[in-house]
């Protein structure tokens, strides 16, 4: 290891689960290799941003910037990001080393007064900001009324409990990591809400020339996570995929076979049907997952994605 910068540093967000998962990252290197790692918190625009929807002001990479900028300049060698966050296209010069075991990857329901979805009364107010789930959400309850909610998870839970929302929306890898599972009172089943690409796991961005630090973080990586990530972010990039788009793209495993599903709904107008496909392949390789997600992009084309994508 002594080639590897010491102290290695982790630059990342200043949320709480931000935080953890940069920990957790500490902790298994300096478990596994026995590196001097340090934290370098920052606060992004993405976090700054909170009065209007990450599709208006930029996507999800605004969460990413001010981390790869540390990472440019030598403040920090390696960012811990949540992979759903993570652009479908890293700019030049930077790259993903690893990609972690999966936590749960799916969407949970929230709410203090009701335990499901369907107990929701006509009309009722959910809380979330993502295009995602705001389509799959009223695909289901077209009666429901959707308001914006951003903010760090405890944000959004805060303002679930001043009665602001009749229930949110929220990733249960979150709420699992930061010991407020028993906030949860349902989970939806990933064919009721199929989740976001790579959500539930954790990407490790680095320089591409950092060469030793790739060779030791390839080591963190969970291979079936990263394949099946791989799928499912294939397909975004296929389609153009930002955070303006509501797509969801799932991918699991049934032996050595990977089973891809995705769903689009329309930018513009959430109450167009969703859109949906599955595909599946035999799965060993980048080259092959990647091959996956992108089939599944010619199948949501092919069942008239374009004209939902020419929205906005």
């Amino acid at each position: 290891m002594s080639s590897l910068p010491e102290p290695l540093v982790i630059a990342t967000r200043e949320s709480r689960l931000a935080l953890w998962q940069a920990e957790h990252v500490r902790d298994l290197l300096q478990q596994r290799f026995g590196l001097r790692v340090e934290l370098l918190g920052m606060t992004t625009r993405g976090d700054q941003i909170l009065d209007r929807t990450l599709s208006k002001v930029g996507g999800k990479g605004l969460f990413v910037k001010e981390l790869e900028a540390a990472l440019e300049d030598g403040r920090a060698h390696l960012a811990v990001h949540s992979l759903k966050d993570v652009p479908m296209d890293l700019p030049d010069g930077f790259e993903l080393a690893a990609v972690l075991e999966r936590e749960d990857p799916r969407d949970a329901f929230v709410s203090n007064r009701f335990a499901t979805l369907a107990e929701l009364p006509q009309g009722a107010c959910v809380g979330t900001s993502s295009l995602r789930r705001v389509s799959q959400l009223l695909a289901s309850r077209p009666d429901l009324r959707i308001e914006p909610l951003r903010g760090n998870l405890d944000t959004r839970l805060r303002k679930l409990d001043d009665g602001q929302y009749d229930a949110i929306v929220l990733a249960a890898a979150g709420l699992k990591r930061l010991g407020l599972a028993q906030r949860i009172r349902s989970v939806f089943a990933v064919d009721e809400m199929i989740p976001a690409a790579g959500q539930g796991a954790l990407g490790i961005e680095i320089r591409s020339d950092q060469v030793a630090l790739r060779d030791t973080l390839a080591q963190l990586s969970d291979r079936p996570t990263w394949w099946g990530a791989q799928a499912e972010r294939a397909v975004s990039r296929s389609l153009g995929g930002s955070c303006s788009m509501p797509l969801a793209a799932h991918a699991v495993w049934d032996g050595a076979q990977l089973r891809l599903s995705a769903a689009l709904g329309h930018v513009d107008d959430p109450a167009r049907p969703l859109l949906h496909t599955t595909a599946a392949a035999m799965v060993a390789d980048d080259r092959s997952a990647r091959a996956l997600g992108e089939l599944a992009a010619a199948q949501l084309r092919a069942t008239g994605a374009d004209a939902y994508l020419g929205a906005g």
